[in-house]
């Protein structure tokens, strides 16, 4: 394993110097350097990368395809990477920038009515979603229109948007979560879980959303109109430590789970079959990752200890 600091012409020539040798490490890098250039060079197959938005770099989900299909019609040369649509937050501030490489002039700013606790950018068009005390705002920084104010009493932390775009769900202080469907602004409460929930993603196509926050991984069900108004969630991979963090395969119905006593489980949704990733002993799990190919899941724990396991 190769932890990579360099620009993206840098990486492609020293993976192709390892390549000329027979070497071929999984590399990871920083997401400032990830973009499109890397795309189909075998010297970098299995390439980790973070982000702190949408996975820009895949079209295999109708969110993504729609963003690369925008990117095409619309500026064919633009270089997608992190910095094609890029939020962040100081204080009261909610800030959104586009552009090619990130220009004063793409910059937009919006005060939310308090601190903002968490961000996130809808699957279809340039629109931001924030949380904060008693709520969440819907913005569209490229347009003069007012936000949009969703309500709901109390500290709302983080913010994510289904695949589809029809939900917004934030976690709370309180060990609970509470949910919009945006076409009408109905709210959806999903409780019961025995600490804050500090980690959700959703499955593929996003038909359920997987959530940390107790001692079994919660599915919330997200398949029909009403989300999961007036229905339970699924339990799955019950164990006597929390869940901490969940990472959703990119292209099956399969959950990792981290848990705080350094378990990591791969939880196949359809009949709840479990298989041992990282055997548990240790310290928390802080962190989860799978490759675009799914071939591979990055895991991370609270002692230092981290690794990536081949799945293949």
């Amino acid at each position: 394993m190769v932890f990579l600091g360099m620009d993206t012409n840098s990486i492609l020539r020293f993976a192709g110097s390892c390549a000329r040798q027979n070497y071929h490490p999984i590399y990871i890098q920083s997401s400032l350097a990830a973009n499109n250039a890397l795309l189909g060079n075998r010297d970098i197959e299995g390439f980790f990368t973070a982000s702190q938005v949408f996975p820009f770099m895949v079209d295999n989900t109708p969110a993504t395809a729609q963003f690369h299909q925008a990117a095409q019609q619309y500026d064919p040369s633009l270089q997608l990477s992190v910095a094609s649509a890029v939020a962040w937050s100081a204080g009261k501030q909610a800030f959104a920038q586009t552009g090619k490489g990130g220009e004063k002039s793409g910059e937009r700013m919006l005060e939310a009515p308090s601190t903002v606790g968490g961000l996130a950018f809808a699957p279809k068009g340039f629109r931001l979603a924030i949380a904060h005390y008693n709520g969440a705002t819907l913005w569209f920084p490229n347009a003069q229109s007012e936000p949009e104010r969703l309500e709901w009493k109390g500290s709302h932390l983080g913010a994510s948007m289904s695949p589809d775009g029809k939900f917004l769900v934030t976690s709370m202080q309180e060990p609970m979560l509470h949910g919009w469907r945006l076409a009408d602004g109905k709210d959806m409460r999903m409780s019961g879980y025995g600490a804050r929930v500090r980690s959700l993603d959703w499955t593929v196509g996003g038909k359920w959303l997987a959530t940390s926050g107790s001692t079994q991984l919660i599915l919330w069900p997200f398949q029909g109109k009403d989300g999961p108004m007036g229905k339970t969630p699924r339990i799955l991979a019950p164990t006597e430590a929390q869940a901490e963090v969940v990472a959703c395969h990119p292209k099956q119905d399969v959950v990792a789970v981290g848990y705080a006593d350094g378990l990591v489980l791969l939880v196949r949704i359809d009949d709840g079959a479990e298989v041992l990733a990282h055997k548990p002993g240790g310290a928390p799990v802080t962190a989860l990752a799978w490759s675009a190919s799914g071939d591979t899941l990055a895991f991370g724990i609270e002692d230092g200890e981290a690794g990536v396991i081949d799945l293949r």
